[in-house]
């Protein structure tokens, strides 16, 4: 059985965080396990409240998982502090990690950013360099850049730029301001195009998380990287096609399509 841990923030209505994270790996066929950074009061229409987890409970997480089931990859999301950061970091060292999938939250739909400088500077130095590759969206790649993105080329050489900071591959996500969803997947030196097709779907809560957990799984199974991406670009996009419609706002995926529509 593979076994794959998520490092990541509760969302109380389920459709993003490790509840998006844990639905993805049940479809996948592996085993899920989760180390809470937070908890949030949330639903279709918004963030109501964060409740964080102290760096201490969070690394006594990590550490009793990879004491007693050790993963065979680790997903990273939600992580709102510098010392949480910080924390995660420490664990994923001393246990020395493998198959890490890093999806960098740092800023919210709305376009507002959602860490400190504090923490985006911990997150840069201490936690991407430790991932296998790190999935940031347009406005996320432009954080890490420190520049704009408005078209392919830019996404190529932001991804670039990102690759050589952090020292991991990078996988840009198209979208937002580029009318496209086709991905930038930038490793071992070269940029490779990942094309999709765009899916008119309002419903795109949690999407984030689903395909850097579903990336975590294939590496976990032992997948290539480029392998694992394409696997888990085409499990989001007939999460996406199954056109579930839940709540009042951006609502969520269908996680178990794969197996509800056989």
């Amino acid at each position: 059985m593979i076994k794959v841990l998520t490092i990541a923030g509760s969302d109380s209505s389920g459709g993003a965080g490790i509840q998006a994270d844990l639905k993805t790996m049940a479809a996948h066929g592996v085993y899920g396990m989760s180390a809470v950074t937070a908890l949030t009061a949330q639903n279709t229409t918004g963030v109501y409240g964060v409740l964080e987890a102290t760096p201490e409970f969070v690394a006594q997480q990590i550490d009793c998982v990879f004491e007693d089931i050790r993963p065979d990859a680790v997903k990273v999301g939600m992580v709102s502090s510098a010392a949480i950061i910080e924390a995660i970091a420490d664990r994923l060292v001393f246990h020395q990690a493998r198959n890490v999938v890093i999806d960098p939250v740092m800023v919210a739909t709305s376009g507002s950013r959602l860490l400190s400088a504090d923490a985006i500077d911990a997150l840069v130095t201490r936690l991407l360099p430790l991932a296998d590759v790190i999935t940031p969206n347009i406005p996320e790649a432009e954080v890490l850049w420190g520049r704009s993105i408005g078209s392919p080329a830019e996404m190529e050489a932001a991804a670039a730029a990102i690759a050589q900071k952090t020292g991991c591959a990078v996988l840009v996500k198209g979208g937002h301001d580029l009318n496209t969803a086709n991905d930038l997947l930038y490793a071992g030196g070269r940029p490779c195009w990942i094309e999709g097709k765009r899916i008119d779907n309002p419903n795109t809560h949690g999407t984030g998380c689903t395909l850097s957990s579903a990336i975590a799984c294939n590496l976990g199974m032992g997948h290539d990287l480029e392998t694992s991406v394409r696997n888990a670009k085409a499990y989001i996009s007939g999460a996406l096609a199954a056109m579930l419609d839940l709540g009042q706002g951006s609502g969520p995926m269908d996680h178990m399509w794969n197996h509800r529509h056989k």
